[in-house]
């Protein structure tokens, strides 16, 4: 996400946090996905959070009568949750697959998009939603484009608002949500059909999205 910043604005390696934990706090982004996308995800039964950290997202998923599994490399408080290294699994004990994934894992630079790869090479899921940095998809080093281009995510969700993962203030970026639906024809019939981009919008506990 810091390819095309000049050397002295990127962060060091040492500053970013122990395992790339950076919690999804603010329940406005896993409230306005379900809003969005919900009938699609509750056709799906039951939820998997992956790296589920201190259960953020979980706790949001299961109040809105989803039910989720949680696990993740580290235990670090999540409820009903298992310690489980997510490159070990071949299959997803869930057809509905929601995280935000450690970013190291999953960018072009560091992780070479082995997240993703190894997420579509797994059986058992037929939804996929990652809350990523919203230039994610535009880095192309290390097979990232290519993984892109033969396996197009189906859409994604420009949040309008920002999200602060470091609770420092003035987050710098903005996100999205990019979802991979094996309903949709993208990635296998026609790998080279361009995913669709929708808009966002912050969604309170009391609110509902209007269409």
């Amino acid at each position: 996400m810091f390819d095309d910043l000049p050397e002295q604005r990127r962060p060091q390696a040492d500053t970013r946090r122990d395992d790339d934990f950076y919690p999804t706090g603010q329940p406005e982004a896993i409230r306005a996905l379900i809003a969005y996308d919900g009938e699609r995800i509750r056709e799906s039964g039951i939820v998997w959070e992956p790296a589920c950290g201190d259960g953020a997202m979980v706790r949001e998923i299961r109040a809105m009568g989803i039910g989720c599994l949680a696990s993740d490399l580290i235990d670090r408080g999540c409820p009903d949750s298992w310690i489980a290294n997510y490159y070990n699994y071949t299959g997803s004990p869930a057809r509905a697959i929601i995280t935000n994934p450690p970013y190291c894992e999953i960018n072009a630079r560091d992780g070479k998009g082995r997240w993703l790869r190894h997420t579509l090479n797994m059986k058992a899921w037929d939804y996929l939603a990652l809350l990523l940095s919203w230039d994610w998809p535009a880095a192309r080093a290390n097979g990232l484009g290519e993984l892109l281009d033969t396996h197009p995510f189906s859409h994604c969700y420009l949040m309008r608002w920002k999200l602060d993962f470091t609770g420092e203030g003035s987050p710098p970026q903005r996100n999205a949500w990019f979802v991979w639906d094996k309903r949709d024809p993208r990635g296998r019939s026609h790998p080279r059909q361009y995913p669709d981009f929708r808009w966002m919008d912050r969604i309170d506990a009391r609110q509902e999205v209007m269409f």
